[in-house]
């Protein structure tokens, strides 16, 4: 059964920082792209940043270049999205998304609320 599991999720101040993460099974992980998303209130899910099957660690969102990072661990089947600076823009439901060609999961979310 596959499954994606975000935690790390909460409350933080502006300027703050938090570390989410993606615990996956049931798929052969080191073969998909993985991907952090972002919902907020009221607004359209966009792709934050993806690490693909090579490695490469891209940024997409350009809102968020130069605070968030994201990072896989192959061997232990995470994904991590570090995100310092955070402002009260990054308010969003997070979520976790595994795709290979045609064949996508999704996580069921974490909510970051950055509030002071």
């Amino acid at each position: 059964q596959v499954q994606l599991v975000e935690s790390g999720g909460g409350l933080v101040q502006p300027g703050g920082s938090l570390r989410l993460s993606c615990a996956a099974s049931g798929f052969i992980f080191e073969t998909f792209h993985m991907s952090w998303y972002r919902q907020a209130p009221g607004k359209e899910r966009e792709l934050v940043a993806t690490s693909n099957r090579l490695h490469e660690n891209i940024l997409f969102a350009d809102s968020v270049k130069g605070r968030f990072t994201i990072s896989r661990d192959n061997a232990k089947n995470t994904v991590a999205l570090q995100m310092n600076s955070l402002k009260s823009e990054d308010t969003a439901v997070y979520y976790c998304n595994a795709r290979f060609g045609v064949t996508e999961y999704w996580g069921k979310g974490t909510l970051v609320t950055v509030s002071s």
